[in-house]
């Protein structure tokens, strides 16, 4: 698994801690417009950032970067694949996008 999928575990293991963008903003000390843009892979964290992003979300670095495979425990346990979890945050991150109400344009 490479990078590009960063954005796709952090955006799911936000929602799974029940979090908004705003509120790991705040944890994290950082804008909510830099937590999009980490889930939207404009941008990455830097070493100090991640390291609260794996505290906050009780996640290893290896997990978030893509060098390890192993999942959350409430992941793990479900039995997926490494492809079949990333399948589903894709699915979630587009399930997400599609229920967002759009911004009414005059």
């Amino acid at each position: 698994m490479s990078m590009e999928y960063f954005g796709d575990k952090l955006k799911s293991l936000r929602k799974t801690k029940k979090m908004t963008q705003a509120t790991l903003a705040d944890r994290l000390g950082v804008s909510k417009w830099a937590v999009t843009s980490y889930e939207q892979g404009k941008t990455y964290p830097s070493v100090e950032i991640l390291i609260k992003i794996c505290d906050v979300l009780e996640v290893s670095s290896d997990y978030l970067l893509g060098i390890s495979d192993h999942l959350p425990v409430k992941m793990e346990t479900a039995g997926l694949s490494e492809e079949e979890v990333r399948l589903l945050l894709q699915f979630l991150n587009l399930v997400e996008q599609n229920r967002t109400p759009k911004k009414e344009q005059f």
